[in-house]
């Protein structure tokens, strides 16, 4: 097989695992675990695994200079963005988080236009505006069955999050270019717990472990595991053979499979309003994507 495909592949199991998160993650909280508490247990497994794996890989020196931007990047790719999503999910539904997700290319897009000043086509625009619009449809009239205590809240905060997650991939972008990602990942996630820890820690000392049963910590290892270490792993393999835009494309399964896993097991259910949503959304991320045309 060739590394091509290994490489399509490997993108397709990180939409699985992601797709399939959202209701896994949902089942933990916040019942078992509040959403903070969660984030610190996740992000603190990671740290774990990303600097054992770091042993294994070229080492180099990361200029002091850089460390601002790997600051930044802790901040806005694991610490905000984490905590919003995961608080986010805690109230609204799997397939209404893995919609509004979706639309981070065209945040990606905007924010790129206000820092680096890269230049917007008018279709790029109504793309935008489009998918703006099916958000906050979502955001207002989105109800969710189960335990969506706060439908509203819950899907304005996956939104901050999306938002937070798109800083995050314009400042990490000079430090890809600069540096093995393994180089630089693990002072990201071993900051970004150390910002995590105020927020986490007074939830995560109030779990009681003894009445956790033995399937949610199965739970909890799988989003430490696969849904934050593997991923990024297989990212690495895909953003080798792949452009970045191509393996960007691959967000837009998440919520077929967030939808297919969630529906399957009782988790959630589609609606009108979820179903226009989505259509927008994806027809507005579709006039962002579009490649420009040859004249």
């Amino acid at each position: 097989m060739s590394k091509r495909n290994l490489a399509l592949i490997g993108a397709t199991i990180v939409s699985i695992i992601y797709g399939v998160t959202f209701t896994i993650a949902k089942d933990v909280m916040p019942f078992y675990i509040d959403a903070y508490g969660f984030i610190l247990l996740r992000v603190g497994g990671s740290v774990i695994l990303f600097w054992l794996a770091w042993l294994f890989m070229p080492k180099e020196k990361i200029a002091r200079n850089d460390f601002p931007r790997i600051i930044a990047a802790a901040f806005f790719g694991v610490a905000f963005n984490m905590l919003t999503f995961f608080k986010g999910l805690s109230l609204t539904s799997p397939i209404s988080a893995a919609v509004i997700m979706v639309s981070t290319p065209m945040i990606v897009l905007t924010l790129s236009a206000i820092i680096i000043k890269e230049r917007m086509q008018k279709r790029m625009v109504l793309g935008i505006i489009l998918g703006l619009i099916g958000t906050a449809f979502l955001i207002l009239y989105g109800k969710s069955i189960g335990s969506a205590t706060n439908a509203g809240l819950g899907n304005f905060l996956v939104l901050v999050n999306a938002i937070s997650y798109g800083f995050y991939l314009i400042i990490v972008k000079k430090l890809m270019d600069k540096y093995n990602a393994f180089t630089f990942v693990k002072w990201i996630y071993l900051f970004g717990f150390i910002m995590v820890l105020p927020f986490g820690w007074s939830q995560f000392k109030t779990v009681n472990w003894a009445l956790v049963p033995m399937d949610i910590c199965w739970k909890i290892g799988f989003v430490v595991v696969f849904s934050t270490f593997l991923t990024y792993l297989l990212n690495l393999l895909s953003m080798k053979e792949l452009k970045p835009t191509t393996v960007a494309v691959f967000i837009y399964l998440q919520p077929v499979f967030a939808t297919i896993f969630a529906i399957g097991l009782g988790k959630d259910e589609l609606s009108l309003v979820k179903i226009v949503s989505a259509i927008l959304i994806f027809v507005g991320v579709y006039l962002v994507t579009q490649k420009k045309s040859v004249q």
